[in-house]
């Protein structure tokens, strides 16, 4: 007996011990996480104005080098692709989705768009559509993955490898669920860059709209980081985030800047947005009305479209865009998929971004109304894949 009661009280004693472990553990972690996280919040405090100049500066820069893979397999002959587009309409994806097209003439595969033309029908059909076809691999354009989970899953049942175009708010490699690769720049550092430039080009006293849609996680992953950075500097002022679909932009975005003009009037200085879309159908808008089209400063969080290039160069109220490299990334498109079709690992190559501004928006491509950096990846390519 004494030795059950004996025993009973090891237990409890373990048990003691064990449960104030776990507590001591669980506050550790919690320190470590606050920690991590007002790390986070304050690292843009701590950036002084001259610190925001030379990030800025430095994601100006013309004529990158070119920092991505140098060999790889042999391309496969006989592939055939289909390209999923999230919505044509949108410039980022159509160009990506001909930079998909460039690179399977060169390495001689077929290809096949299929247009979801933005909407959750249009999604469900391009996909049923693409998968009837019967791919080898997938180019998924734009779309959210969640919002086409039920079309990855058949793709992945089928062993069909899919690489993507700004599908996760995650760029790079994806270590989970059927899309092996999100081909994007640092949605982080691209909006980083926005908003220090937001900053910076307004010296430190802007008023600030920020424009997103809520359909895309990538799309808020941005508008959040733009809107904490710019909360985090004492002279500008974050006046409010707005979300408007992008796929009604243009019915919507008028409406609401002229709402925007009567609520905030002087105060609003400057605009951030997650793509250059927006500005499509603000500026018309503003330009009608005089009062107010010399003092708002335009930028955005992506991704150089044309119509974007021809603002910046002609001084019509947007100031800089974070430019995609977006034929340089349809060809990526080709390479990973490459990769994936001879068994190999995709490179998890990620591009830097790079900020447009009005002194080098005609280089890297800028005379044609895009970002085509200057640094041989077509060349680069044609040798991995010996063509």
């Amino acid at each position: 007996m004494a030795r059950k009661n004996s025993c009973s009280s090891k237990i409890l004693s373990i048990l003691v011990i064990l449960v104030v472990l776990s507590a001591i553990t669980n506050s550790v972690a919690m320190v470590m996480a606050a920690e991590s996280k007002a790390g986070s919040a304050t690292d843009n405090k701590r950036m002084t104005f001259e610190d925001m100049l030379h990030v800025v500066k430095a994601a100006s820069s013309s004529s990158p080098e070119w920092n991505g893979p140098l060999s790889g397999p042999s391309g496969k002959h006989d592939q055939y692709i289909a390209i999923i587009c999230e919505d044509l309409k949108n410039g980022g994806i159509l160009h990506v989705a001909q930079g998909v097209q460039e690179a399977a003439s060169v390495i001689k595969w077929r290809v096949q768009v299929y247009d979801a033309e933005g909407t959750p029908q249009g999604r469900k059909k391009a996909f049923a559509d693409a998968l009837a076809s019967n791919p080898d691999g997938i180019a998924l354009i734009g779309a959210d993955a969640n919002a086409v989970s039920s079309g990855l899953q058949q793709a992945y049942s089928r062993e069909i490898p899919v690489v993507g175009w700004h599908v996760s708010p995650v760029a790079g490699r994806l270590l989970e669920g059927p899309i092996v690769m999100n081909i994007s720049t640092d949605p982080a550092e691209v909006a980083k860059i926005t908003a220090l430039a937001a900053i910076t080009s307004s010296h430190g006293k802007a008023g600030v709209v920020i424009f997103t849609d809520s359909n895309f996680a990538i799309a808020m992953k941005k508008a959040n980081i733009m809107a904490d950075i710019i909360k985090s500097y004492p002279s500008c002022e974050l006046l409010e985030i707005v979300d408007v679909a992008i796929s009604n932009s243009s019915e919507t975005v008028p409406d609401v800047v002229k709402t925007l003009l009567t609520k905030y009037g002087d105060r609003w200085t400057c605009t951030l947005a997650i793509n250059d879309i927006y500005f499509d159908y603000a500026v018309p808008t503003l330009i009608v009305d005089e009062t107010k089209s010399d003092k708002l400063n335009f930028l955005s969080a992506g991704d150089g479209s044309n119509a974007a290039f021809l603002r910046i160069q002609t001084g019509t109220l947007q100031t800089h865009t974070v430019a995609e490299p977006l034929n340089m990334q349809g060809w990526q498109i080709v390479d990973e998929l490459n990769r994936l079709m001879s068994g190999e690992n995709v490179t998890g190559y990620i591009a830097p971004p790079h900020l447009v501004t009005t002194d080098n928006a005609l280089s890297d491509g800028g005379s044609q109304f895009l970002f085509d950096p200057d640094n041989g990846y077509k060349d680069i390519y044609k040798t991995i894949w010996k063509r």
